[in-house]
């Protein structure tokens, strides 16, 4: 008796559905996966900030840095941004330092959020391009947290454990 037998039609639908949607998933999900940067130099940019001045992430070499990628519309964003205001003057005086990236559209919105929150340091306007230079943004917000020579140390996404980032930071500083 011979038990191979041809597989059904739909069986044959079904692996083929199956396999399409496997490539659609991988397709989609190959183009935004990040780019592992821990440990690499952090992909320098200038940009002007709200009042115009440029900024260019190489003039904080010797300082470590807090970049943070943020919009107004990301409710974990306005959970974390008070905290790096108290960081900037509680850890500013060691060589730390807090640069602010919007992924805003308009400057409108950032300029009233910057007022609200009384933000205390560069806030610069991103745009897709750069948010592709650091791995591409699935989400915000999207911390790096950068060492003296501009490396970065760690790479913080979504609502983070605010207490390890700032340990994080403190050893940061110690080195």
């Amino acid at each position: 008796m011979n038990d191979c037998r041809r597989p059904s039609m739909g069986f044959l639908k079904y692996l083929r559905w199956t396999i399409c949607m496997a490539m659609m998933v991988a397709h989609f999900s190959g183009a935004q996966v990040s780019r592992e940067l821990v440990h690499k130099p952090a992909p320098v940019f200038v940009r002007n900030d709200l009042s115009g001045r440029k900024i260019a992430l190489e003039q904080y070499r010797g300082k470590v840095v807090l970049l943070d990628f943020w919009a107004t519309w990301c409710a974990g964003c306005q959970v974390e941004l008070p905290k790096f205001v108290a960081w900037q003057k509680k850890y500013g005086a060691q060589g730390f330092n807090v640069l602010a990236v919007s992924m805003d559209d308009t400057a409108a919105p950032v300029r009233k959020t910057v007022r609200r929150l009384q933000l205390d340091f560069p806030v610069v306007m991103g745009d897709a391009q750069l948010g592709e230079e650091y791995g591409g943004l699935l989400g915000l917000p999207v911390t790096y947290l950068l060492d003296r020579e501009g490396r970065v140390l760690a790479e913080f996404k979504g609502e983070t454990n605010l207490n390890a980032m700032e340990r994080a930071i403190q050893s940061a500083l110690r080195q």
